[in-house]
């Protein structure tokens, strides 16, 4: 029998046996569920940034590299530029707004033969004039009416939309055309469309140079071709056709407006030289384009564009003029 002052000894209780199986993943649905939540997140920014696009944005998706919409059932297909195949996003048909149908578009649905305008060739100086009038309209429209001059010659109209002090072209250095510019060329579209003429588009840029002058570098002669592609393309988006430009070319900074100033404005410009049918024939067959013929001499006018009018028009936007200070850059 157990004494009453004797001392009990502690009952020592291990729980426990050690390390469990499942304590190795106790956290590992955490990481995992963090690693979804995070792409998650980056598959709704995607998203996002896709319904964010404006409208001008979706224009260019739509549009093909020649500047025709591609058509795919009942309305355009935007195809997926620079991007994978097999997206998870599914492309529907964007319904037609119906602007830039062409005259035979609007006959095949339906519409009044008598409301599709007829097609209109410029020859005299007198139907050149008319044409420049109606161009000049369009830039004050657009709020571009300083940037826009043309001269009758020869050979057709010659339209310069060139750079001010306060208005450029094109976002410094780059093709790509400012927002008014570019809905000035569009608005141009339907005027060009009814048109039997056809076009030169030329780029210049000024005098100033690249720091690169290796001669694989980006120099003015990619910039002024650049930019006279990118004027095409934003003349077709507006419903000009594409026969309507017989040649794109880029000058660089070879043919200046003000000689005395590197980097005035009025030398960054894109020219739109309207041919007359003779001389357009011309052009064409010093290529050897097909269908063309040779011209005898007597059929084109191959007097150089009168020279006092071109000092003139010089003298306006040149070092004297209300053009002679331009901005730095290209």
């Amino acid at each position: 029998m157990q004494k009453p002052h004797e001392k009990h000894e502690a009952t020592i209780v291990k729980r426990g046996g050690g390390k469990h199986a499942h304590d190795d993943h106790g956290g590992a649905w955490k990481v995992a569920f963090a690693d979804f939540c995070l792409a998650l997140m980056c598959l709704f920014l995607v998203l996002w940034l896709m319904a964010a696009r404006n409208t001008e944005s979706l224009q260019h998706i739509l549009t093909e590299a020649d500047g025709n919409k591609t058509d795919q059932g009942k309305g355009v297909m935007p195809e997926q530029v620079g991007g994978p195949r097999g997206s998870l996003i599914e492309r529907f048909p964007m319904p037609r707004s119906g602007k830039n149908d062409s005259p035979g578009q609007a006959l095949a649905s339906g519409e009044n033969a008598s409301e599709v305008p007829d097609k209109v060739s410029y020859e005299t100086p007198g139907e050149l004039h008319k044409l420049a009038k109606a161009l000049a309209k369009l830039s004050a429209e657009t709020g571009l009416a300083a940037n826009l001059e043309s001269v009758i010659t020869p050979y057709g109209l010659r339209v310069m939309l060139h750079d001010t002090d306060k208005q450029g072209m094109f976002v410094r250095g780059s093709a790509v055309p400012t927002d008014r510019f570019a809905n000035l060329l569009k608005s141009m579209g339907p005027l060009f469309e009814r048109m039997e003429n056809q076009m030169l588009v030329v780029g210049h840029t000024d005098s100033v140079q690249y720091s690169d002058t290796g001669y694989f570098a980006y120099s003015n002669w990619t910039l002024s071709s650049n930019r006279a592609m990118a004027a095409r393309s934003m003349l077709l988006s507006g419903g000009m056709r594409k026969d309507s430009v017989l040649q794109v070319v880029g000058m660089a900074d070879r043919a200046p407006i003000d000689t005395q100033k590197a980097d005035a404005g009025v030398n960054r410009r894109i020219e739109l030289l309207i041919l007359t049918s003779a001389q357009a024939k011309a052009v064409s067959s010093m290529f050897g384009m097909p269908g063309s013929k040779n011209m005898m001499e007597g059929e084109v006018d191959t007097a150089l564009p009168d020279a006092e009018s071109l000092q003139k028009l010089r003298n306006k936007l040149g070092p004297e003029g209300k053009y002679g200070t331009g901005r730095n850059g290209n």
